[in-house]
């Protein structure tokens, strides 16, 4: 039965669908995975487990009384919700002590089309406060452990997802990324994570949500254990939803276009700014030349623009007139950072220090208005630039991050270094994150396959034979993570 909890969403719901095992068997091996591992790395902030195992009885009953071909593609299967997403029942607090007894009442259209599919939500996960740091900890919920070491980070604000699926507790989970909240998290937990082309899929239902612009910098978008869920669900959560203004229709290609041979992979080893560590720039160097020897034309380069990635990414995000971030810590009345700054350091604050620091500097880029237009056009032409030399037929190999999953804390000395993702959602290009296996310290390593507008289709598929390649997710010890 353990290596059920091994295994992709698709092939577990082919198994219910099979009656090989049952929904309620899965579900229920899935809350036992998650209650043993949860006290070590806190991924699970509110459950719903009874409601789960309901629905699949329900989902049991479906398939005995149905035909398998009628079944919808994911019925029976367990999966987690990122807790900024609305989920009926469920706290939609983002972290914030101010939203601390909101309850959503109906479910974002991201949720309800995993719902619709039969995906059996078991919980909802945690986040940083307001989604905007790298380490998941919040002062309602507290922090999130990385199961491969629970001395290093999660990654954010996906945190909780990437944690809860690295861990084995859930098959799949729902994420959202603006500045790399899905890929980070994917890549310090050791699994998948796939950002959309900016636009494809609505953000509708999501606290905090990005408004003008900026909804197509956010996107939402699957984590998963196993490559091959990325494209079904991908799929399901396409398409407008004719309340999110950013999303559009837009064709998603298939699988079976993609051939390695005479694809052109661009391999960038770091952005010139931010230095990337050794067992990153080899384990990246191994993933290009394993598609070299499949035909791929592998170009190596250095791109000049990438140097300014956290300033574009700040100054793009700031033109697209978003309600402050102090407002949004006050839930819509401003705080004082100056004097959350003095409560934190007495420690009364309801706020986190990465929170009230980035309050405190918010305003910069309001000040300078001639240099934030500047980089939002340097921004623009690093776009046309990067979809020029990827062309329609390539990839860009691209770092995750600086290093593996640091320790708790260690993001405030290095702050910028989430840039390596950042800038990517200002490109509004499709990024799927891969992973490569584990470095000596027993940290996963991986690779961002990043590509131009629209093409989903090729980064997934050549994730898929990344996996083939490299074995995927490494399923963390679970003796040595819940050991006390």
């Amino acid at each position: 039965m353990k290596k059920l909890l091994t295994l992709s969403g698709t092939q577990l719901a082919q198994m219910i669908r099979s009656k090989e095992v049952s929904s309620l068997e899965i579900v229920n091996l899935h809350i036992e995975h998650i209650r043993k591992v949860n006290p070590s790395i806190n991924a699970v902030v509110r459950d719903r487990f009874d409601a789960a195992r309901a629905e699949a009885k329900d989902a049991d009953k479906r398939v005995g009384n149905s035909a398998p071909e009628s079944l919808p593609p994911f019925l029976g299967v367990p999966c987690t919700i990122k807790e900024s997403f609305m989920l009926t029942g469920m706290p939609n607090t983002s972290g914030l002590v101010a939203r601390k007894n909101v309850i959503s009442d109906h479910d974002a259209t991201a949720v309800e089309r995993l719902k619709k599919s039969g995906a059996i939500p078991l919980g909802v996960t945690n986040v940083p406060e307001l989604c905007m740091w790298m380490e998941t900890d919040n002062r309602l919920y507290g922090r999130t452990n990385n199961p491969y070491d629970r001395d290093h980070i999660v990654g954010g604000s996906s945190g909780g997802e990437g944690a809860i699926v690295g861990s084995g507790g859930s098959p799949f989970g729902l994420g959202a990324d603006i500045g790399g909240s899905i890929r980070m998290p994917a890549f310090f937990n050791g699994v998948f994570g796939h950002k959309a082309t900016g636009g494809l899929v609505p953000n509708t239902g999501q606290y905090p949500i990005a408004r003008n612009k900026a909804l197509t910098y956010l996107t939402t978008g699957p984590i998963v254990r196993r490559a091959e869920d990325l494209m079904p669900l991908l799929r399901l959560m396409a398409g407008p939803d004719n309340i999110d203004k950013g999303c559009s229709v837009m064709k998603i290609g298939a699988l079976s276009d993609v051939s390695l041979k005479g694809l052109t992979v661009i391999d960038v080893e770091d952005n010139g700014k931010t230095r990337v560590s050794s067992d990153l720039k080899i384990a990246q160097r191994k993933a290009a030349d394993f598609l070299g020897s499949k035909g791929a034309i592998v170009k190596r380069t250095r791109i000049a623009g990438l140097k300014k990635s956290f300033d574009i990414w700040a100054s793009m995000l700031s033109a697209s007139d978003q309600e402050s971030f102090s407002a949004s810590l006050g839930n819509g009345t401003a705080i004082h950072p100056l004097f959350e700054m003095i409560k934190w350091s007495m420690r009364i604050s309801e706020h986190t220090l990465p929170s009230i620091v980035l309050a405190m500097t918010e305003q910069l880029f309001k000040y300078m208005p001639a240099r934030t237009k500047r980089l939002v056009e340097a921004g623009v032409s690093l776009r046309a630039e990067l979809v020029n030399l990827i062309g329609q037929n390539g990839i860009m190999l691209y770092p995750s991050y600086s290093r593996p999953a640091p320790k708790h804390r260690k993001p405030l000395l290095t702050p910028f270094d989430f840039a390596y993702t950042a800038i990517l959602n200002m490109m509004e290009l499709p990024v799927t994150q891969v992973p490569l296996g584990l470095n000596e310290e027993g940290l996963p390593l991986g690779v961002q396959v990043a590509s131009v507008h629209g093409n989903d289709h090729v980064t997934i598929a050549v994730a898929l034979e990344l996996e083939k390649a490299f074995g995927g997710w490494v399923p963390p010890d679970i003796g040595l993570l819940t050991k006390a």
